[in-house]
């Protein structure tokens, strides 16, 4: 395989993947299942995908947070669920949150004072939302408990909080991410048609 591109090495991997019969899944393009007819099927990714920001000591909350998305039609992702071994992982966390749709920080009393990761994909996503259109929502702050949410995210971001009442905490949350895919929707038909 050295003297093949990287498009006919990714291809390869893939081929070799599904004739074991397993499932090949391609962050943000889809998921290659094997198919004894046609030798493979492909589903293209067509959900919008969640960037989740948190630390390990929210992980319960988080994981409640990923299967309600899931189940609402939205493809959430972290690093303990994405991130293989060998992974450069920071600059996967980079490109993940770069081709997300939408950044969800959940902030909590275990995140707002830690240093480490979730700061920084925090301070990165601001970035990144610099090159969204103004009017087009990317950066969703959450609270998992009563912390103070820091100043900065205050000053230009409404967030959702997750407690007392997480149930309506979560449907405001999947009511809001709807309503932006399918604004976002419309204005791309408006643009295009």
């Amino acid at each position: 395989m050295p003297d093949c591109s990287p498009t006919e090495q990714l291809a390869q991997i893939v081929i070799r993947g599904v004739a074991a019969g397993k499932v090949v899944e391609i962050d943000g393009l889809g998921i290659f299942y094997p198919d004894a007819a046609r030798g493979f099927r492909f589903e293209p990714s067509g959900l919008p995908q969640v960037f989740i920001a948190y630390v390990r000591e929210d992980l319960k909350a988080v994981d409640r947070l990923l299967e309600a998305l899931g189940t609402a039609g939205f493809s959430p992702w972290t690093d303990v669920r994405k991130l293989v071994p060998g992974q450069n992982w920071p600059r996967a966390i980079e490109s993940a949150i770069e081709t997300s749709d939408f950044f969800v920080a959940c902030f909590s009393e275990n995140s707002v004072n830690k240093a480490g990761g979730f700061q920084a994909e925090v301070r990165y996503a601001l970035d990144c939302a610099r090159r969204v259109p103004l009017d087009e929502i990317f950066v969703v702050p959450l609270r998992l408990d009563g912390c103070r949410v820091p100043r900065s995210i205050q000053r230009e971001f409404q967030y959702v909080d997750l407690f007392p009442d997480w149930a309506k905490g979560i449907r405001r949350l999947v009511a809001m991410l709807r309503r932006e895919v399918a604004r976002r929707g419309a204005v791309l038909t408006t643009t295009i048609g």
